[in-house]
């Protein structure tokens, strides 16, 4: 560890930023440039649910960050940190977004981002609810206070198919709607399954102005081995027409891995191949027990990058990542693998 003096050593130690207190693995090759982990709540690196926004002049992340009881015996419940950063490599966390409103008192978790109308457009789950848990919406001026939609929750599925709940929103604008995308599960709240919603481009993503489109099923469901019993944390961009979806198959520490998938008209999807598209790490790498939840940053240059979450513990830390994306056409690769 690098002889820091003891101030600085306390600082970055309350402030959460731990870059540069990453675990080593076995084969330092393998480590990529972005490790990033909030000590701030546990007191080990712990984030989850990565999602990027580039907003006015820096790039914003919003993750989830777990429960806990603070000195004086109070709990609380998950919570959105925030991190900036100049270069998508190096993370200082500024703000966190606790749960305040009644429907969301037991926690809050899984962001995803948007800019709209010179806002930050954050949707995010309530947590803690079972089959009861929703998407909800806020906006910021500065990416940072949030104010809450008066309509909250503003999504949750219908449908026989469903056990009528929604997590891990991504909302993405294609073919002139805003598209939402949500984890579900099976009515015996055993399988995750993947679901779409719409709404109009002049919307204030308000309860009403929601469309499901799957109404008579998922628009991906588990069916690959690798994929066990669960699809999740679908985060897609738009290539050449036809949407890409990159989603988390299985559930933590599976190990969870992460897939592709493209549509054109983003309610029918397949495959674009079978095997996990980023796998978990070999024994002894940092993601040895998953590579799980992506999010797909599209730059302003257009260069793209997916960022992650591993480990190497079964879940007892959580770090975030990133890898460069390059493209053929609408398929992805990982550069330089």
């Amino acid at each position: 560890m690098k002889n820091y003096s003891a101030g600085l050593f306390l600082f970055l130690l309350l402030t959460g930023s731990t870059a540069w207190l990453r675990p080593q693995p076995a084969d330092h090759h393998d480590t990529p440039k972005m490790m990033y982990g909030d000590r701030a709540r546990l007191g080990r690196p712990y984030a989850k649910d990565p999602h990027v926004v580039r907003f006015k002049g820096r790039y914003l992340m919003y993750f989830s960050v777990p429960a806990y009881t603070d000195s004086s015996g109070t709990k609380h419940g998950w919570g959105i940190g925030i991190a900036e950063s100049t270069n998508l490599t190096d993370w200082q966390k500024i703000a966190e977004i606790p749960p305040v409103a009644d429907y969301e008192k037991a926690g809050i978790c899984a962001p995803g981002a948007l800019v709209k109308d010179g806002n930050v457009q954050l949707f995010y789950q309530t947590y803690g609810g079972g089959p009861k848990d929703a998407i909800c919406h806020a906006w910021s001026a500065d990416g940072i206070h949030f104010t809450r939609n008066e309509t909250n929750p503003v999504f949750r599925p219908a449908g026989a198919w469903n056990c009528g709940r929604a997590i891990d929103a991504e909302v993405y604008p294609f073919k002139g709607q805003y598209f939402l995308f949500f984890a579900t599960r099976d009515p015996e709240y055993k399988k995750q399954l993947l679901g779409v919603a719409v709404a109009p481009l002049k919307t204030s993503f308000n309860r009403e102005e929601w469309k499901q489109l799957s109404t008579d099923g998922p628009i991906l469901k588990p069916e690959l081995p690798w994929e066990g019993d669960c699809i999740e944390g679908a985060s897609v961009i738009e290539r050449n027409g036809e949407l890409v979806m990159f989603y988390a198959g299985a559930y933590n520490n599976w190990p969870q891995q992460i897939g592709i998938a493209h549509s054109r008209d983003g309610l029918h999807w397949e495959r674009l191949q079978n095997e996990p598209f980023l796998k978990n790490g070999a024994p002894g790498t940092w993601n040895s027990s998953e590579s799980g939840h992506p999010h797909l940053f599209e730059d302003r240059n257009k260069r793209t990058y997916l960022f992650y979450q591993g480990n190497n513990d079964k879940g007892r830390t959580w770090l975030l990542s990133n890898e460069p994306v390059s493209w053929q056409g609408s398929k992805p690769a990982l550069s330089g693998k």
